[in-house]
């Protein structure tokens, strides 16, 4: 992949002019690129509210431009919340879709003004009924996001379709509003189709609610959208097309209200994390293979690289042919620190200590994933170009 099939001349040319007095590693964000990503996806999908994903990049800085621009906002914590409050981001622009809560956080969220909550079980939906009165609620289901999705998000949240139907029967029971149903596909997800087979479970739900008495009125597709990384994916005019066409197979002229929640999709490609080569090595005189230790890894910023899901777009201005027998590991005394080692990163064959490596697509899930101080490394620092 080609650094101009993520980033315009300028927008690549602005990140290299201000980044060599900077100190490795961190995080370099053109916040033109959201900008872009963000009219993209309105462009594409203009039947949808857009919530962006607060988790994929808190940075005031990126929240503040999606702010301007109309974007809702999905949290998952009551941190989140408060740096959305901060920044003048009304609470009715706010989902909070984690299903799991504590009863303090519900309280802290229903208290700050926020209305629209998202479950997947019966203990949360008492919560709910108890210290949210009268919210509206989206049950989220499970789905299955095959092995398209290069990071899954199908197990852990979510419920069975059938088990959705009695949740949202309680709802009604206990003086909530049932309001919608929520999916997600899994992150990074390349098969378009898994949202048609995710459609066709909300509208049997819808169809089922509908006989007792209860009209839903939204659905939440989620995350899920693809950023450029090494595997190729179609383009999002494609997805938005067969996404489209799903929704009207199933529900024709009546459309309910639509949600999503992209996250990697709006900033994963605005970001570019650079990195510094601490030593090349080798384990013996026979081994053909290479070690490059680089001072981030998977502790502060490269966590996607486990089980080497997220193959990012790599640029490096070394001399000397790409070779395929690097193995690229990150800089902590942890055995689980090797970033790629089945996927070889080619990489010039002269590469020495010193040389910077640069990671593209890395705007989303990097920062917001670094430890504290693991190692005793600090958090990597994020700087901003427009």
């Amino acid at each position: 992949m080609k650094i101009s099939d993520i980033l315009h001349a300028k927008e690549w040319s602005l990140i290299r002019q201000s980044t060599d007095a900077i100190q490795t590693p961190f995080l370099i964000v053109n916040l033109n690129v959201v900008r872009r990503k963000y009219e993209e996806l309105s462009k594409n999908f203009p039947f949808a509210k857009l919530f962006y994903a607060v988790k994929a990049n808190p940075a005031p800085e990126i929240l503040s431009v999606l702010r301007d621009m109309g974007s809702g906002f999905d949290i998952a914590s009551i941190y989140e919340l408060d740096r959305l409050l901060q920044l003048g981001i009304k609470p009715e622009q706010i989902s909070y879709s984690n299903p799991v809560k504590k009863v303090s956080d519900i309280r802290y969220a229903y208290e700050h003004g926020i209305r629209l909550f998202t479950t997947d079980s019966e203990c949360d939906i008492r919560n709910l009924a108890e210290y949210a009165p009268g919210a509206k609620i989206i049950c989220r289901i499970l789905t299955e996001g095959g092995n398209a999705a290069e990071w899954s998000s199908s197990r852990k949240s979510g419920c069975h379709p059938d088990t959705a139907i009695e949740l949202v029967l309680l709802c009604r029971e206990l003086g909530l509003e049932p309001y919608g149903i929520s999916f997600h596909v899994g992150s990074q997800q390349r098969d378009i189709a898994i949202w048609s087979s995710s459609l066709n479970k909300v509208t049997r739900i819808f169809e089922d609610l509908a006989e007792q008495g209860i009209q839903m009125k939204l659905i939440n597709m989620g995350g899920g959208l693809p950023a450029k990384y090494i595997s190729r994916v179609k383009p999002m005019r494609t997805y938005a097309h067969e996404i489209s066409k799903y929704l009207a197979n199933n529900f024709g002229d009546h459309l309910p209200e639509i949600m999503m929640e992209p996250g990697r999709a709006l900033v994963a490609e605005a970001g570019v994390l650079i990195t510094e080569v601490i030593q090349v090595s080798g384990k013996s005189s026979v081994d053909p293979d290479k070690w490059v230790y680089i001072d981030a890894g998977k502790f502060n910023g490269m966590i996607e690289t486990i089980g080497e899901s997220i193959e990012y777009p790599v640029y490096c201005e070394a001399e000397g042919e790409l070779s395929q027998q690097f193995i690229l590991a990150g800089p902590t005394c942890d055995s689980q620190d090797i970033l790629y080692d089945d996927t070889r990163v080619p990489l010039p064959e002269w590469l020495n200590q010193g040389d910077r490596i640069y990671f593209l697509s890395a705007g989303a899930y990097t920062t917001s994933y670094c430890s504290v101080e693991f190692n005793g490394y600090p958090p990597m620092k994020t700087y901003f170009v427009q």
